[in-house]
């Protein structure tokens, strides 16, 4: 079974979701990031979702999660819940 874990910062817009990918990019750390903007209570954790597997998720999600490299910020990721910035933290397939 395929297995991943993630972290994420979930955020109502498009472009405020593009912002803080670009303050990532610039070397802002994405758990400071999580914690200050995130609107999904793994906020508090910074955005680290632990361990699932494939299907847990919903779909757009599990998509990039087992899809995306490992390490590597992904998004903006639309979902029903808004706008997520992605990181795949490890994976098992």
């Amino acid at each position: 079974m395929s297995l991943a874990r993630a972290r994420h910062i979930l955020v109502s817009s498009e472009e405020q979701c593009q912002q803080l990918k670009t303050d990532i990019e610039g070397g802002t750390d994405f758990a400071d990031l999580a914690k200050a903007h995130s609107q999904c209570p793994s906020g508090a954790k910074g955005g680290d979702l632990g361990q699932f597997g494939r299907g847990q998720m919903v779909p757009e999600f599990d998509q990039v999660v087992f899809s995306a490299p490992v390490g590597e910020v992904q998004g903006p990721v639309q979902t029903q819940f808004g706008y997520h910035l992605v990181e795949v933290t490890e994976r098992q397939d």
